[in-house]
C-alpha cells in the first residue's frame, strides 16, 4: 500500500511540480510590474503630472520599497501553496444551504481564511508603507488638547493605519470566502488548446476588472463593518499599546470620518493591488495545471511502464493525472495518426491488443458508471425523490425487528432466494433499452457491479444482494416479505425459470425469519417519536429553509465529473471511426458491439433524466466572468458529445453497422442515427 501511495505522489510531483514552480515564478516576476503601478497610482497627483511621475520613480528605487517587494514575494508563494493545496478537477457543489453552511466552517476552510486574512494584513501594511503619508505608522506624535503648549508631545494612534490593516485582513478573508463560494479552486479544462501566454494575455483585462469590481463592493462592505464595530479594536489597540486618542480629528467609525474620499480612493487602491497580485497567481496556476500532457502509448525503456497511457487510465492515478490522461487520449485519437496506430498495435511477442484493451476497458467502465449512477437518480426521483441509503445502512421501519440490523440467517436465506431469481428484471424500474443493454454493461470490465451507485434492476441482473434495494426483504415488515415473491414473479417469470413450485421453501424460509423476533415495546416508542420529530421539524420554516436540496445544485452535482465522460466519448468515438481505415488487424471489431450498447443505453438514460422534473432541458447563459461557471452546463455539454460520439461512428461505418450483434431496440436506434433522424 505504502509503495502505490509513493508511486502516487512521484508521479503526481513529475507532472505538476514543475507547473507549480513555473506558476509561481511568473506570479513573483510580475509583482514588481504591480507593485510599481500602485506606487505611481497611489501617488497621483494631476495637476503636477511631471513632480508626480518624478517622485513615483524615486520612490521605486527606495529601501522600503524593495524590502515591500520581497515580504510580497513571500505572500505570493503562501498563496500559490494554498492554490495547490486546495485544487480541485471536480467541483463540490453544496445542495442545500446546510451543507454550504458546512463547508465555509469545515476546519481547512477555517484555516484557508484565517492565512488569507493574516496575508492580507501583510499587504496592505506594504501599501501603507509605499503610500507613505498620514497612512505609513500606526504610532503619530501628538498634542492633546487640554495639555499646556510647552508640554511634551504624546504617542497618538494613527486611525488611518488602523484601518488599513483591519481592511487588508477583512480583503484577505472575503476573497477566501469568494474562493469558496465560487468554486474558484476548480480547474476547468480548456475545449481550444491556446499558448499559456495568448489564454493569460486573453484573461488579463477580465482580471483587471473583475479586480477593481470586487475591490469596491469588498472596501464598502468593510466601511459599513467599521462603522458598526470599529470602536472594538481601535480601543483594544490603544488600551494594549497605551496609545491615546487624538480627539482634534474625525474618528473614522463615524459618517464624517467614513466620507473622506482620500481615505476611500487609498483603501479601494489597496484592495486592487491585493486581488490583481493574488488572481495572478491564481491565473497563472490554472493556465499551467490544465496544460496538456504527453503520455507515451507504449514505454520506450521498461521503467517508464507506469507512466503510459494505457497502465495510467487502468490504474488508480490522483484524479487530475486520469484527467490529463484522457484529455491527452482525447487528443491523440483526433490529431494524431502515428499514436493511434501504437494503440491498435499488437505485443510481441503474444500478439495481443494490450494497449485496445486496457484504454476500451477504462473509457466503458466510466461510461457504464455514468448510466448506473443516473439510473439510480432516476429510480431515486420515481419513489418521491426518496434516494437510497449507502451500501452497508439498513433501514429499519417501526415494524422491523431490532435483530434484523445484523445480517443473519434471513440475509443468508434473501441471498438464495436473490441468486435464484437473478435472471428476472422489474419491469418498472427500466425500460426495454436498458433491460436489453444491460450485459454489454456486466462485460464491460472495471465496473462495480457492487456499488452503491448501482441499480436494483442491475444488480439483480448481476445476481448481487443489495440490502438497501426496496426490494429486499429483510428491511420490511413480516407482512411484505410474505408478499416479496409477488414482486418478482409473474406468468412469464414462470416460464423462464420452470417451475412456480421453487419460490415455496424461499418464501417459508423468509416467513420463519422475519417472524422469528418481535420488536420490543420500547424500540417501537422509539421509532414513532422518532418519526413524530421528522414530522413536527418539516413543518417549520426555518428549518426546511437550511435542510431542503435546490434541484439545480442536485443536478449540477450527479454531473460535476463530466468531463471525464465527455473525453472518454470523444477518444473511443475517434479511435473506432479511425479504425475503419487504420485498424490493420481489426482488433477494435472485437469489442464494438459492447461500445454501441454502452453508448446507446447512456444516450436513452441521459434523454430520460432531461425528462425529469426540474430538469432544465436549455443551457443557462455563461456571462463572461473571471470566475468559470461552465460545469454548471456540463450535462448538456455530455449530451452533445454522446450524440456527435454515436454520429460519427455510424457516418464511417455506414450500413456495415447492420452486422454487427446489438439487441433489436439498439438497431432500431442505429437506423435512425444512419438516417440521421436523431
Amino acid at each position: 500500500m505504502e509503495a502505490e501511495a509513493s508511486r502516487r505522489r512521484a508521479l503526481l510531483r513529475q507532472v505538476l511540480g514543475w507547473r507549480v514552480a513555473a506558476a509561481v515564478a511568473w506570479s513573483v516576476l510580475l509583482l514588481p510590474v504591480c507593485t510599481a503601478a500602485f506606487v505611481v497610482l497611489s501617488g497621483i497627483d494631476p495637476f503636477h503630472p511631471v513632480r508626480w511621475m518624478s517622485n513615483s520613480l524615486n520612490d521605486l528605487y527606495t529601501s522600503y520599497v524593495i524590502f515591500c517587494v520581497l515580504l510580497m514575494s513571500v505572500v505570493i508563494v503562501v498563496i500559490s501553496v494554498f492554490n495547490v493545496e486546495f485544487y480541485a478537477v471536480v467541483p463540490s457543489i453544496p445542495c442545500s444551504r446546510l451543507a454550504l453552511i458546512g463547508k465555509i466552517i469545515h476546519p481547512r476552510q477555517v484555516i484557508h481564511s484565517v492565512v488569507h486574512a493574516v496575508m492580507g494584513m501583510l499587504v496592505a501594511w506594504c501599501a501603507t508603507v509605499m503610500t507613505k503619508g498620514k497612512f505609513q505608522f500606526l504610532a503619530v506624535p501628538c498634542t492633546p488638547s487640554e495639555s499646556l503648549g510647552d508640554a511634551v508631545p504624546q504617542m497618538c494612534l494613527n486611525e488611518y493605519h488602523l484601518f488599513f490593516l483591519l481592511s487588508g485582513a477583512f480583503l484577505g478573508s472575503s476573497y477566501s470566502l469568494s474562493y469558496l463560494i465560487n468554486n474558484m479552486n476548480y480547474l476547468p479544462f480548456p475545449i481550444i488548446q491556446q499558448y499559456k501566454c495568448l489564454r493569460f494575455r486573453r484573461s488579463l483585462p477580465l482580471l483587471v476588472k473583475h479586480s477593481c469590481v470586487e475591490s469596491l463592493y469588498f472596501v464598502r462592505n468593510f466601511c459599513v463593518a467599521y462603522y458598526f464595530f470599529g470602536y472594538i479594536p481601535k480601543v483594544w489597540i490603544s488600551t494594549t499599546m497605551d496609545l491615546q486618542v487624538d480627539s482634534k480629528l474625525h474618528p473614522l467609525d463615524s459618517l464624517t470620518g467614513l466620507l473622506d474620499l482620500s481615505l476611500f480612493y487609498h483603501a479601494w487602491l489597496c484592495g486592487v493591488f491585493l486581488l490583481i497580485t493574488w488572481y495572478i497567481a491564481w491565473l497563472l496556476f490554472k493556465i499551467y495545471a490544465t496544460e496538456t500532457h504527453h503520455f507515451p502509448v507504449q514505454p520506450t525503456f521498461a521503467e517508464e511502464t507506469d507512466q503510459c497511457l494505457p497502465k495510467i487510465l487502468s490504474s488508480n492515478p490522483p484524479l487530475i493525472i486520469k484527467f490529463l490522461a484522457l484529455q491527452d487520449l482525447m487528443l491523440l485519437s483526433q490529431y494524431s495518426p502515428v499514436r493511434r496506430q501504437e494503440v491498435f498495435s499488437l505485443s510481441q511477442p503474444g500478439g495481443h491488443p494490450h494497449n485496445w484493451t486496457a484504454i476500451s476497458r477504462e473509457c466503458l467502465s466510466l461510461l457504464s458508471d455514468l448510466t448506473k449512477r443516473l439510473i439510480t437518480q432516476q429510480e431515486a426521483a420515481a419513489a418521491n425523490g426518496r434516494a437510497k441509503q449507502p451500501a452497508g445502512e439498513l433501514k429499519v421501519f417501526p415494524q422491523t425487528p431490532a435483530c434484523c440490523l445484523s445480517l443473519g440467517a434471513v440475509v443468508t436465506e434473501d441471498v438464495s432466494f436473490q441468486s435464484q431469481r437473478s435472471k428476472i428484471v422489474p419491469r418498472s424500474s427500466m425500460s426495454s433499452l436498458v433491460k436489453s443493454s444491460l450485459t454489454p454493461l456486466k462485460r464491460s470490465p472495471g465496473s462495480d457491479l457492487g456499488s452503491p451507485f448501482g441499480s436494483p434492476a442491475l444488480n439483480g441482473k448481476m445476481g448481487i444482494l443489495d440490502v438497501n434495494s426496496p426490494w429486499h426483504g429483510s428491511v420490511q415488515s413480516p407482512r411484505v416479505m410474505r408478499r416479496q415473491p409477488k414482486l418478482w414473479t409473474s406468468g412469464s417469470d414462470l416460464q423462464v425459470n420452470g417451475s412456480h413450485h421453487e419460490s415455496i421453501p424461499v418464501l417459508s424460509a423468509a416467513r420463519a425469519g422475519s417472524e422469528a423476533v418481535q420488536p420490543s415495546f420500547i424500540y417501537t416508542w422509539l421509532q414513532n417519536k422518532q418519526e413524530q420529530i421528522k414530522n413536527f421539524l418539516s413543518k417549520r420554516v426555518l428549518i426546511m429553509y437550511f435542510f431542503s436540496k435546490h434541484p439545480e445544485a442536485s443536478i449540477q452535482a450527479a454531473f460535476s465529473d463530466a468531463q471525464m465522460h465527455i473525453w472518454a466519448l470523444g477518444g473511443l468515438s475517434h479511435l473506432v471511426a479511425a479504425s475503419f481505415t487504420e485498424d490493420q488487424f481489426g482488433v477494435v471489431q472485437t469489442t464494438l458491439p459492447d461500445i454501441l450498447n454502452t453508448l446507446l443505453t447512456l444516450q436513452e438514460v441521459v434523454d430520460r433524466y432531461f425528462k425529469l422534473p426540474h430538469v432544465s432541458s436549455k443551457p443557462p447563459r455563461i456571462s463572461g466572468s473571471l470566475v468559470d461557471t461552465s460545469y454548471k452546463t456540463l450535462r448538456f455539454a455530455l449530451r452533445a458529445s454522446l450524440k456527435t460520439a454515436l454520429y460519427r461512428i455510424t457516418t464511417v461505418f455506414g450500413e456495415h453497422l447492420n452486422a454487427v450483434q446489438v439487441s433489436t431496440e439498439h438497431k432500431k436506434r442505429l437506423q435512425q442515427f444512419l438516417e440521421y433522424k436523431e
